[in-house]
Order: C-alpha cells, then structure tokens, then sequence
C-alpha cells in the first residue's frame, strides 16, 4: 500500500516512522507542514491523486490544549478542517483513513472507564474540535477508523514525562495534579496499535487506546523520578483549583479498551512497563 502519514514531526508521527523498518511491504509518505500542508484542501487533493495514496495515518493535530482556548480558528483549522479534506480525498480513491482523537472529547465527569458508545461532552476548544474533527472524517470517509487517545508521551518531542525529568533535576520541589485521572499512552505502543489494525486490516469505527492501570498525574511524576533515579526532588499533590488554567481537564478519562483489544486480537502494556522503556531511551540519548 501507498500510506500517507501526516504530522512526522510529532510524537506520534516519529514513533510511526520509527517502526516502518519492520513493515517494509507497504510505502510510506512521511510528511509535515514543509512536505505537505493539510490545511490546503487544493495541496491534498494533488499530493494523494499524484501519489497514489491507498491509505492516511492522521497523526497531525493542534494539541496546545490551553493555547486552543484564545486561538480557536487555526485549531478548528487543524483539528476539524484538515481531517475533512483528508477524508474527502482519500475517499475518492476508495482508501481508508486512521484519525487520531482524544480523550478530551468528554468532560471527565464519569467514574467508570469511558466506553465507545459513550456520548461525547467536550468542555475545552480543544475537545470540541478534535470531536468535530471526528464527526467530519466519519462523513467524508465510509473506510475511517478513529483512535481516542490520552496522555500521550515520547521520547520523541515536549510532554510530561520530559518535563518532569528535567524539572526533577532543576529544581527541590514541585507541585504536581493529583485529582485528575487516567491513564498514560507511550506513543510507540500507539503506533504498534495503528500497525497492528493496518495488517489486519482497517475496521471502521471508533477505539479508544492507551495503556493499562490507572493513576492520577501526581503518581505518574512519581514514578518518573522513581524509575530515573530522581531522588533530589520532592513531589507534592495539588488540587487542580490551585493550577488554574485556561482550559477546563476532564478529572477522569479513563478509556475502556475492550473493543480494540478484541477486535484486533492485541495485548496492551502496562503504563509503568511502557514508561520504563522509554524513560530507558531518552536516558541513554543524554
């Protein structure tokens, strides 16, 4: 297959490149804004009639969550336009699409694992644009599989787990969430989900995909110290009223998997086997 992979730069987007080595049968076009900008609906039509794309991993997104809140057209742009004139394309030519979505298209209120069929309730920009975004690829693209994610780190790009291993050195203490919950995502271990369905083949639909386990942010900082031999740092819980920010987080986000795992057959690690892995990583890179 001739695949399209969009946001190369990313977290995301670097993990997919990482693992093609070892699915050498298929062809990939790794692109970014400078390859290709998918907010030109023109650009994208030619780049995937020209091509030949049978296929789109949509790994590019506006994901500055709080930034989204005064910045709501370019993430609009990004988050719901983009992905429909993907969708629109890749539909012309009878291929598929991948659309990574988030968490963030509920408001967090639950207390059980949000299922599929649960009914979306995004209380940011960011929520609400990615879930359109949802909406638009579903309408354009008959072949379209949405993944929602959360709390995707990476040895690849910004993101918690680098923050606070660099926080964890410079400074003595530090306040971190405790009373928002979830689990966190190793980006490689999404890309081995999205390989994994592209072998199978695609079944439309949404998934929802992140590690196993569950805990809150402040047990996640933890155990980076832990697991990076910081020990010069104390961690503290914060109530999220006291880190005020200008977008609202959903207080629990745990996604139930089930229906990826059984659909395609996979094993999903544990967050702190995962976390492990690539704290090992970015470790032997410094």
């Amino acid at each position: 297959m001739n695949i399209l992979i969009t946001g190369c730069n990313g977290q995301l987007g670097n993990e997919m490149q990482q693992l093609q080595g070892s699915h050498p049968q298929h062809n990939y076009f790794n692109t970014d804004i400078e390859e290709l900008d998918i907010t030109n609906q023109l650009a994208v039509d030619q780049f995937i009639a020209r091509n030949k794309i049978d296929g789109i991993v949509n790994c590019a997104a506006y994901t500055a969550v709080d930034k989204a809140e005064s910045n709501n057209k370019l993430c609009t742009l990004l988050n719901t336009e983009a992905p429909a004139y993907l969708a629109a394309a890749i539909e012309k030519r009878g291929g598929w699409l991948i659309q990574i979505s988030t968490d963030y298209v509920f408001n967090g209120t639950s207390h059980k694992p949000y299922v599929e069929s649960d009914t979306p309730c995004p209380d940011s920009v960011y929520g609400s644009t990615k879930l359109a975004g949802e909406l638009a690829v579903s309408k354009f693209c008959k072949k379209t599989v949405i993944i929602r994610t959360a709390w995707l780190y990476s040895s690849f790009g910004s993101n918690f787990v680098k923050t606070m291993l660099r926080l964890g050195k410079e400074k003595t203490e530090l306040g971190v969430i405790f009373d928002q919950i979830g689990t966190p995502t190793y980006a490689r271990d999404l890309a081995v989900c999205i390989f994994t369905i592209l072998e199978q083949g695609v079944k439309p639909g949404v998934y929802h995909f992140s590690n196993e386990g569950v805990i809150s942010w402040y047990d996640f900082a933890k155990a980076i110290h832990r697991i990076a031999g910081i020990t010069s740092c104390h961690v503290r819980p914060l109530h999220t009223s006291e880190y005020p920010t200008p977008a609202t987080r959903p207080h629990y986000s745990v996604l139930d998997k089930t229906k990826v795992k059984q659909t395609y057959n996979m094993e999903i690690p544990y967050w702190e086997d995962s976390l492990k892995e690539c704290i090992s990583i970015i470790q032997s890179a410094s």
